[in-house]
């Protein structure tokens, strides 16, 4: 092993430290609580070693965000893998997310830092632009099922797919908040069963997305896709 090699390796692992111990203390705490040195000495670090590699604690915050990106990237890659047709692919992309929203919590939870644009000014241009080519992933994967969708005569011709692709996401993830945040509130006080709403709330947005043949088949096949939470 060269010289060069071995020191990409040794930041690789000195990395992949920071992000660890940074996770444990943003998942215990939150953002506004924690602190670099509480990241420091969970990593067993100065905490000037952490600012060598990340240039404030909100640029930390959505390193380990990013984390939690990629794991809903490759679920979403899954959920869209398996050959089926591509309205079904669309709702896969639903329980694919409603199963990151339950199996990964606490990155979910650490999307809620896009709420709050005065935080955004602590984050370097730098940790920005990575955001966005991350989540760029995620968006022309959904944009491009929808498209492919709309061009297979399955979803309406006039549907634009980026706004096609929001509506859909903000359904979800606007539901999957009150899962969060409220979701003893609605069932108890409420009687309301919200993974049910999101179930049917899908399927409503969806078939008002579709062209009227695609609903005459999918009222001929009893196969109109749906979630399921």
């Amino acid at each position: 092993m060269g010289i060069q090699e071995r020191k990409e390796r040794e930041k690789e692992a000195r990395v992949n430290e920071i992000l660890r111990a940074a996770e444990e203390v943003f998942f215990e705490k939150g953002l506004q609580s924690a602190t670099m040195d509480e990241i420091a000495a969970k990593a067993e670090l100065g905490k000037a070693t952490l600012y060598i590699y990340y240039k404030s604690k909100e640029d930390l915050y959505l390193a380990v965000a990013m984390k939690g990106s990629a794991i809903l990237y490759d679920m979403f890659v899954a959920g869209t893998s398996s050959g089926e047709p591509v309205l079904k692919l669309i709702m896969n992309l639903g329980d694919a997310y409603y199963r990151f929203f339950k199996e990964h919590r606490n990155y979910f939870r650490m999307y809620y830092f896009l709420e709050n644009a005065e935080m955004h000014t602590q984050v370097s241009d730098e940790m920005m632009s990575r955001c966005f080519q991350s989540d760029s992933k995620i968006w022309d994967l959904v944009i491009g099922l929808i498209t492919r969708a709309i061009n297979e005569g399955e979803l309406r011709p006039d549907l634009d797919p980026f706004q096609a692709a929001v509506i859909l996401w903000s359904n979800e993830n606007g539901l999957m908040r009150q899962m969060d945040r409220m979701g003893e509130y609605w069932h108890q006080r409420m009687n309301i069963d919200l993974d049910a709403t999101l179930k049917m709330a899908n399927r409503i947005i969806l078939e008002g997305m579709m062209t009227e043949q695609a609903k005459k088949e999918s009222a001929m096949s009893h196969s109109l896709p749906t979630v399921n939470p």
